[in-house]
Formats: C-alpha cells, sequence, structure tokens
C-alpha cells in the first residue's frame, strides 16, 4: 500500500515586501540580497493573521484538489515552527476549523524541514494501514521572529502555507522517505528563548532568530547531497530518473548546488524563492502546489522533494506522482 498524492493546495498573504522597501528598514540593497539569496520579495501577514489561518485556506483548496469531504480526512499533521499558541497545536485549531471530526491532529517541529517530516509521518500511518485519507500542512509565519533590523535574517524569509492530501492506493506513490537530525549544529541557526528556557527581558513577547549564514550554507550543501544519494540508492535509481527537483526555497545558491549534484538543469527544478523567500515549512508544499498547478508537474513523473533546517533537520521524499 502507498500513500498518493491526491491533491495539493497553497495559500500566500496579500501583502509583498519587495527589496526596495527592505532598503528603507535595514543597511541592505536590492542586489546585495539576489545576489546572496535569489530573493526579490516575500509576503507578510496581515496584522491579526495566523499560521493556522493561512493553514486554513491552503487545506481548504487541497481538499478540493483531492475531491475529499472532511468526513473523509482520518489524520492531520501540520509541520510549522510558529503555532498560533504554546497549545492547543495549530493542527487541532484546524482539525475544529475545517470539521474533521475527531482524527488524530498534531503538529510537528522541524523548523524548514517541517512539511517533509509531517510527509514521513503520514506516509507511515498510510503504509500501516492506520490511516487512508491524510491531510498533511506546512505553514509558517516566520516574520513574526525577525529582527527588522539584521539584515542578515532579515531579508530571507516570508509568509505562507502548503498543503497536500495522501490518500490510500495500490498504485506507486510516495516511494520513500528520509529523515534526519544533528542538534550538534544547534547554535548555527535558531533562537535562545523559550518557554523552559525563559525570555530575555528586553525580547518578551517577541522570538529573534539568529544565524550564522556562511556555516549553514557549507552544511546545508554537503548533508542535501548526502541525502540526494541515499534516496535514490534506496530505491535503486540513477539521477536520470529523477523528472523534477522540488527543493526547499532557503536560497537560490543552495537549490542550484543541489541540481548541480543531480546533473539536473535549472529547467528540472521549482523556484519560488524569488518571489516567496523562505517560508520555513511551507517553502516545499508551496512549490509543490506551484508546479502542478502551472501543468508543468504532471502525472507518472517522478518528483524529488528535499529540505533543510534549524535543528538541524534535513529529510527528503522521492515521490511517483
Amino acid at each position: 500500500m502507498y500513500a498518493r498524492i491526491a491533491g495539493t493546495g497553497s495559500y500566500l498573504p496579500e501583502r509583498i515586501l519587495t527589496n526596495a522597501e527592505l532598503e528603507t528598514l535595514v543597511d541592505t540593497s536590492d542586489q546585495w540580497i539576489r545576489d546572496r539569496t535569489g530573493i526579490a520579495e516575500r509576503r507578510i501577514a496581515a496584522e491579526g493573521q495566523t499560521t493556522c489561518d493561512l493553514a486554513e485556506q491552503a487545506a481548504l483548496r487541497a481538499m478540493e484538489a483531492a475531491g475529499v469531504k472532511p468526513a473523509d480526512i482520518d489524520l492531520l499533521i501540520v509541520g510549522t515552527t510558529t503555532p498560533d499558541l504554546v497549545f492547543p497545536s495549530t493542527a487541532c485549531l484546524l482539525q475544529h476549523r475545517l470539521g474533521l471530526g475527531d482524527c488524530g491532529a498534531f503538529d510537528i517541529n522541524a523548523a524548514c524541514s517541517g512539511f517533509i517530516y509531517a510527509l514521513s509521518t503520514a506516509d507511515q500511518f498510510i503504509r500501516a494501514g492506520t490511516a487512508r485519507t491524510a491531510l498533511v500542512v506546512g505553514a509558517e509565519t516566520l516574520t513574526r521572529m525577525l529582527d527588522w533590523g539584521d539584515r542578515s535574517t532579515c531579508v530571507l524569509f516570508g509568509d505562507g502555507a502548503g498543503a497536500a492530501v495522501l490518500v490510500a492506493d495500490e498504485q506507486p506513490g510516495i516511494l520513500s522517505t528520509h529523515i534526519h537530525a544533528n542538534g550538534g549544529y544547534a547554535d548555527l541557526l535558531g533562537t535562545d528563548v523559550g518557554v523552559s528556557k525563559g525570555f530575555k527581558a528586553e525580547e518578551r513577547g517577541g522570538v529573534r532568530v539568529s544565524m550564522r549564514g556562511n556555516e549553514v550554507f557549507k552544511v546545508a550543501v554537503n548533508t542535501l547531497g548526502r541525502i540526494v544519494d541515499e534516496t535514490l540508492a534506496a530505491n535503486q535509481m540513477q539521477k536520470s530518473d529523477i523528472d523534477w527537483l522540488i527543493p526547499h526555497q532557503a536560497n537560490l545558491r543552495i537549490i542550484k548546488a543541489t541540481a548541480r549534484k543531480l546533473q539536473m538543469s535549472m529547467e528540472q527544478v521549482i523556484v519560488t524563492v524569488d518571489r516567496h523567500g523562505n517560508t520555513s515549512a511551507a517553502s516545499v508544499p508551496l512549490a509543490l502546489d506551484e508546479a502542478i498547478r502551472s501543468g508543468r508537474v504532471k502525472r507518472g513523473e517522478r518528483l524529488l522533494l528535499e529540505a533543510f533546517g534549524g535543528g538541524f533537520t534535513w529529510g527528503a521524499a522521492l515521490i511517483a506522482y
């Protein structure tokens, strides 16, 4: 039994923040941002608009595309680093809004790898026969955690949500998933405050992301290269067997490095980082939905999804779409 993607959906906030606007907020330039990241603009959630609000719209669109009703969903997993509340989970809040009934619902926090982790988890439930229709969402309002005076981070991130409906099927769907983590790199990307550790007086009510960019870049390229090899070996495939790379949209240079590893042209890579920025757990499902709805990705093709995030976490999924 396989978990097959039956439908996808996505949602982006209306507010667009361009590089030109960022030039008025922090010491940076449009050229500097484009050269180092490939980003031209990103979306910002409106005042009062929450992660669950974004997730709801993406989920509704995925369910419509899959042709499933709320009663059909028997598992809901939300990948997010920016939940509405400490608890209840964003998944529980979303479950109620969508009217899903009493199915299992929970969040996964694996930073930018959150959707891949959630997809892998849902795949295991379906393969085990304990779920038949799963809704998997990646959603973030990461701009709420940014220091708008720190040009090393504030230019990178955006808000958004993406979702996929998985259904049990005898036809191949998700061929394999691979997830990893190494907490030894925790100081390179993350925050230093929290509920248990406590908040600094000057940051009470807010969380700030810190990142050592050059070191993160090196580790990301190396780990994504290894997971590409691992995924291909697990499925006894060659690089040429992959039709599309749908990567985490963190940095165009990292995306290009992964494409070179696969010996793929950029025409076979879905890129949204220029318009979305890094939307963390939402970036892979946002790119996946755009690729499918634009008609670029077609049924019968093989897709490699991959992501890398703070923790460090990283993961990949090979899909026969």
